[in-house]
């Protein structure tokens, strides 16, 4: 029996394509998690709002019209941020409202002072028409920019995709 709920578990996974990327650091989970919510430190947008407890919400700004607005729909201390975002305007792109009802999530798991962060886009998949784009762009802003704030104080930032 616990083959075949492993079998399926697996099976289930390996149709989920959403955008996932990882990272590993040396900072406890919860003083990760009070970073990524400082979003202008490690994200090269326009931010108004906060994005530090459960319910609050926030708007990013890229460039022009563009925005996306987010609610922090899940904060369980030390292991996952999930925000969700509830409107958003992709003027770059046919379908604006693309990333509308999507998740950004962040689970975190802390291994005695080293975080294992794996960031997923829930809804970000290779059939969406931006996903070249924001594959780029998150593995950027993960990778790279997340990555040095977390480990040295300062982000990386660079142009938009878009």
């Amino acid at each position: 029996m616990h083959t075949i709920v492993l079998l399926l578990l697996k099976n289930k996974q390996m149709i989920k394509n959403d955008f996932t990327s990882s990272i590993s650091a040396e900072i406890s989970a919860n003083e990760a998690i009070k970073k990524i919510s400082n979003l202008p430190e490690w994200w090269g947008i326009t931010f108004t709002g906060s994005a530090k407890n459960q319910n609050d919400t926030f708007t990013v700004k890229m460039s022009g019209d563009s925005f996306f607005n987010l609610i922090v729909a899940n904060l369980i201390p030390g292991k996952r941020v999930v925000w969700l975002v509830t409107d958003c305007n992709m003027p770059w792109y046919s379908d604006k409202k693309q990333w509308a009802n999507t998740k950004l999530i962040f689970d975190l798991n802390d291994n005695n002072g080293l975080t294992e962060l794996t960031f997923t886009h829930e809804g970000l998949t290779p059939d969406v028409e931006c996903y070249k784009d924001c594959e780029s762009g998150w593995t950027h802003w993960i990778q790279t920019s997340l990555f040095s704030y977390l480990t040295n104080g300062k982000g990386i930032f660079r142009a938009p995709t878009k």
